[in-house]
């Protein structure tokens, strides 16, 4: 992500929140999809991801509304709580590639499905490129309104 967004920046914090958690949550429908013998636990822990993952997605959402409304002059504590989101969000991928990796290593079926296992390492590395983009966003703390 470029950091020349200026004060917009916070919601271009906010669509790469909502792309990436719609992304994850739909790669936990394309893995159901790609291995459909995967074993019950895996499948429920998916559903419950997708879940969970659709719910930081609809979050990411809400504040680009609020932002939009607030006629793109966030306040302080209005961008506090969306890096307090980032925050969330990156640590939500860290357990959800941690799944990922209990699928390549605990699910027979994953494992005898040398596409599903391809997919797999992209999906967890389109998780990790989040995870890269949320601590540049956090070590930066770029454009906070603070810094202004």
């Amino acid at each position: 992500m470029q950091y020349y967004y200026g004060d917009k920046m916070p919601l271009r914090i906010l669509d790469e929140g909502e792309f990436w958690k719609l992304q994850e949550t739909e790669h936990t429908d394309v893995i159901r999809a790609l291995v459909p013998n995967l074993e019950q636990p895996f499948v429920d822990a998916l559903k419950a991801w997708e879940q969970a993952l659709a719910r930081t997605q609809a979050t990411f959402v809400r504040y680009i509304e609020l932002v939009g409304r607030m006629g793109y002059s966030v306040t302080p504590e209005v961008y506090k709580q969306i890096m307090d989101l980032v925050l969330f969000a990156m640590r939500q991928s860290e357990q959800f590639i941690r799944l990922l990796n209990q699928l390549g290593t605990e699910s027979a079926a994953m494992k005898n499905n040398p596409t599903a296992i391809t997919v797999l390492n992209h999906i967890r590395r389109e998780s990790e490129y989040f995870i890269g983009i949320a601590q540049a966003l956090l070590s930066a703390r770029c454009m906070s309104p603070n810094d202004r």
